[in-house]
């Protein structure tokens, strides 16, 4: 059952291991944490043969990279959110949830897979802005839209509100998803983002944002992680890993898995890279 809820402002925690000339949908400049899952049953992991993955705890979220920019998230009650879910992409299991944007085929399908209870578009329809905001079990979801450098395939011409920032609140922890975001935010897009934790960055470095671009986009959020994403080999990686560097405390995981929660917020604000599933 889908909940449609508001929220409240907090102080959240964490991890184990465009601008101008957008329209910002409507959505109120409300804050993370305001959910709270009561009576919690642990869930096992959905994964493949090969992880050694403890059931999720209260208070804990399970955040996997399948690859490009797709990401499976698991909340404690067993919800299961797959972001950017497309045909070139296809995660392990079929997701209660599935998020997707529009700047190209890689970030969307026209075809989801029928047993995907809930499938959230990025972009509006009637140039209209998407607006989402839904509960599903413990995961809260809304998004914030942002403009994109053509779409389906063209380029140049500026597509109002095409992609979406979505916003995962599970287990206290506020998860940011940029899509495929083509500019740096405004002061509107920030409000309505409020408090993030962590975010999951696209890093190629021209396809989206340069790399200029992109840092000065994460000094605007300001969460305490940051998870690359959307790059194309270990040289545009470490490009960006390297002038995030100077910034941030870096840290690589051998394995694409990370179980978050509040009571690990590193002090310093810390790259986590997680190679691909």
């Amino acid at each position: 059952m889908v909940r449609v809820v508001r929220m409240s402002f907090a102080v959240i925690a964490l991890v184990g291991a465009l601008a101008s000339h957008s329209a910002v949908a409507q959505v109120e400049p409300e804050r993370c944490p305001r959910f709270v899952a009561s009576n919690p049953q642990p869930a096992l992991a959905s994964l493949p043969a090969g992880f050694d993955i403890a059931a999720l705890r209260e208070g804990e979220v399970r955040l996997t990279y399948i690859g490009h920019a797709s990401f499976l998230l698991e909340s404690p009650l067993g919800v299961t959110v797959v972001t950017d879910y497309s045909d070139a992409t296809r995660p392990p299991i079929v997701p209660d949830i599935a998020t997707m944007n529009r700047a190209h085929i890689s970030h969307f399908t026209l075809a989801p897979d029928p047993g995907i209870r809930f499938v959230l578009h990025g972009w509006g329809e009637d140039g209209q802005p998407a607006h989402h905001e839904i509960t599903v079990d413990d995961v809260w979801i809304r998004n914030v839209t942002t403009n994109i450098r053509g779409g389906f395939g063209t380029s140049g011409t500026l597509q109002r509100d095409q992609n979406s920032i979505f916003v995962f609140e599970v287990s206290g922890l506020c998860i940011a998803h940029l899509g495929h975001l083509h500019h740096t935010l405004t002061p509107a897009h920030l409000d309505a983002l409020g408090r993030i934790d962590v975010v999951l960055a696209p890093v190629d470095g021209g396809y989206t944002l340069n790399v200029d671009d992109m840092i000065l986009v994460l000094q605007q959020i300001n969460a305490p992680l940051v998870i690359p994403m959307h790059f194309f080999g270990t040289a545009t990686l470490q490009r960006f890993v390297s002038r995030l560097g100077e910034h941030f405390a870096v840290e690589t995981s051998p394995i694409p898995v990370v179980t978050l929660s509040r009571a690990t917020l590193p002090v310093r604000p810390t790259v986590l890279v997680l190679p691909g599933y």
